[in-house]
This record gives C-alpha cells, structure tokens and sequence, in this order.
C-alpha cells in the first residue's frame, strides 16, 4: 500500500487528539509458545493501519503541540542476532513504508517520552486501550499506563482505540483493491473445494484444496481458522476441528477466507457433497438465499445496522414458520442465533460500534442462516458488501451462491 495512505491515517487521527498531547502505540510482541518458540508474530492492527509496518517492538509516537510530530522507534540493527532471524527494519525503510520524516532507536524511548512528559507540557497521553472481556489478562498498552500513572501521576491517560476504529470503519480506495483480492482468492479456493468435493474424504482433506489455493497466490496468513461444517457439524457455528467423515447426502458448510496485505475476507458457502441437494435441503437453501437477497438490497447509506439486524431477524422467523420448524416467528432463535453481519477490514470482525448508520466506505457482511440440529442440516450464505453512495456493491458478487448454480458447477 502507498506510504501516503499512512501518513493520511495519521492525519485524521490528529484531529481527534486534544492539544498538548501525546499518542502512542505499540506493534506487539509475539508470545512465547513452548521451549524457545514463540507465536507467529502478527502486528496490532491500529498501528498498522497507522504505520504500515509490520514488525514487533516498534513504537510510534505521535505528539500534538504547536507544530504535530511524528516519531517511530525502531530495533537497532543487531548484527548477529540477524545470522538467526533475518534483518529488522532499517530507518530509510521504515520512513519509505510508513512516509515518516523522523525515525529513532526504542533504546532511546524512554528519554525522548521523558523529555516530552517533562518539558514540554503534555497534558493528556492517549494509550491504545482494547479490552475484550473484563477477564481478559492485561494487554502491553494496560501494563504501560499503569507504570505511566505511577511516574507522571499528574497526566491524564486516555482511551484512543474508539476513536481509531471510527476512522477505520470507512475504507479508502487502497483498502478496498486489498479487501478484493483477498475475497477473489478465496472465491478461487471455494471453486476448488466444489471441484473435488466427494464423501468418504475427511473435512480436513477437503479443506486443504483451499489452503493450497492461498498459499499458491502468495497469501501468508488465514482471515480466520476456517470452518469445514459437514453434516451436523454445521450446526455449530464456530467448529473448527474439520476432522469428521464427509457423508454423501450431506451438505457441508465453508465459512472461510484469505488475507491480502492484513485486510480480510469472510464467506460462507454450503453446498450438497455429492453435487445434488435433496429437497428438504434445496427448500432451506432457498429460504436462506432469500433473506440474504433481501438485507443486500436493504443496505445503503442511512440505514441503520439494528434495523436490519431485526428485519433480517424477522425474515428468517417467517422463512422457519414456512418451513415448518415453528409456529410463531418469534421462536426463532431456536433455530438462528446470531446477528446478520459484521465490518470487515484489516479485523475480520472489524472494529468499530456495532448500531452504526451505514456509510460509502463500509464494508460489512451479511450472513443469514438456519441450523437444524435435528434434521443435520445447517445453512449459512455469506456475502461481503461495500456501502457506496447509492447503495452498495456485493464485492463477492463472482462467488456462485444460486442452487442450480451450484449443482451445475459441480457436475
């Protein structure tokens, strides 16, 4: 992605930042995993979308005062240690990646935040403060404010995370060319687990045709693990162990996606292992099919995500009425749990709050689905959609989701 999509990242940052502030952000840190192997490192997401750079141990250091400054900390270059690991970023690189005019080692953090804390009258510092449970151990940026309170007990520390997911909830055009090729990947991989769908493989088996497709187009990481749901098993929303027995007259669920530059994309397809639907599989495909029809043509900018969260809700009630799981609509949580949808981005749950009004820029999903434990049938239909001006464009569009569409290709 071009250095300047950063640099405008960070603009629009400023302008949420009160004078006489500093902000700062953290890249991560792999955790350990066992003996001395550590985890994939993948960078926090609001730094990357603020830097483009996706190394651990970097810090950015944004400061608003008379004049705004910029500086990113990097690793200073050790020579041995890069005979195990590779070469970390050098300065000319991180200032071409990210469009940053001042770059510095992190052994001289400490002095240069001390020097901005101490004399150059910061008020407020503004910490990257994400939490996802109140049981959730404390992250980097929590252990850092604690430490940060206790040494400048007169600063006030703050929360920037709302204000970062906000800006990143509307998609630049630069965004959107990754959200693309990272769905045309994976619409590749579908066509391929369609191909050689057959019973008797192991979820698993099947699955690798997709992984195989990612690895061959140069994706490094997964948007998710992906769900390979046959039979029963797609009655659960998040199974992930893809290791049960494909039967013929089952149906299977693919709820996957690749991942291009950290942006993400996210669908769900199911379709008859052998090729062929039954006709109490085809009538709950379709009443699936229609409601995910319905909320696409529902969204444009304006319109609220509760409501069509509850419309989408309402529909799939009377599609269950029809199809003789309840009697009354309102019964149907028995058989559909879930919301219709979420922004998609560099997270594939993307941040940002959920009761937004939909904007151009936005990229959610929409994902309708009937799960019927009892009869082993479980449906889900999940297209990605940008928000435009006048509408919005389903950006999976390519990625066949019509039954006869689907038992046609598979012949």
């Amino acid at each position: 992605m071009k250095a300047e999509v950063f640099k405008k990242n960070r603009e629009a940052l400023f302008k949420h930042m009160e004078e006489n502030s500093i902000a700062l952000l953290f890249a991560g840190k792999a955790p350990k995993k066992t003996a001395d192997e550590a985890y994939e490192f993948t960078p926090n997401r609001n730094f990357y979308y603020l830097t483009g750079i996706d190394e651990e141990d970097i810090i950015l250091l944004l400061v608003k005062g008379k004049e705004d400054q910029e500086i990113l900390f990097i690793k200073e270059p050790d020579l041995e240690l890069e005979k195990w690991v590779g070469k970390s970023i050098r300065d000319n690189e991180a200032k071409e990646r990210g469009a940053f005019e001042e770059i510095q080692y992190t052994k001289d953090f400490e002095d240069e935040l001390h020097s901005f804390m101490f004399k150059e009258g910061i008020e407020t510092v503004y910490l990257n403060l994400e939490r996802d449970s109140y049981t959730q151990r404390a992250t980097l940026e929590e252990e850092f404010a604690k430490k940060l309170k206790f040494k400048y007990p007169d600063k006030e520390i703050k929360n920037i995370y709302n204000e970062i997911a906000s800006i990143r909830m509307i998609k630049s055009k630069e965004e959107i060319k990754y959200i693309r090729e990272a769905i045309d990947i994976t619409v590749e991989g579908v066509e391929l687990l369609m191909k050689n769908s057959k019973s008797g493989l192991k979820e698993y088996e099947l699955e690798a045709y997709f992984d195989f497709n990612c690895k061959r187009r140069g994706v490094k990481d997964f948007a998710f693990k992906t769900i390979a749901a046959a039979g029963v098993n797609a009655t659960i929303l998040h199974y992930i162990n893809n290791n049960s027995e494909m039967k013929d007259g089952d149906l299977i669920l693919f709820d996957l996606g690749a991942q291009c530059e950290y942006y993400n994309a996210d669908i769900t397809r199911t379709f008859p292992i052998n090729g062929k639907f039954t006709e109490r599989q085809k009538e709950v495909y379709e009443a699936v099919l229609r409601v995910n029809k319905k909320v696409i043509k529902e969204l444009k900018p304006g319109v609220s995500f509760k409501d069509i969260n509850d419309k989408a809700t309402e529909w799939i009630g009377e599609e269950c009425v029809k199809l003789g799981l309840i009697e009354d609509k309102e019964d149907v949580r028995k058989y559909y749990w879930h919301s219709i949808g979420h922004s998609l981005g560099l997270d594939t749950h993307d941040v940002g709050k959920r009761n937004v009004e939909f904007r151009p820029g936005m990229v959610f999903t929409v994902e309708p689905g009937i799960y019927i434990n009892e009869e082993g049938i479980g449906i889900r239909i999940e297209d990605d959609v940008l928000i435009t001006e006048d509408g919005n464009e389903v950006l999976t569009k390519n990625m066949i989701k019509e039954a006869h569409e689907i038992e046609e290709f598979m012949k």
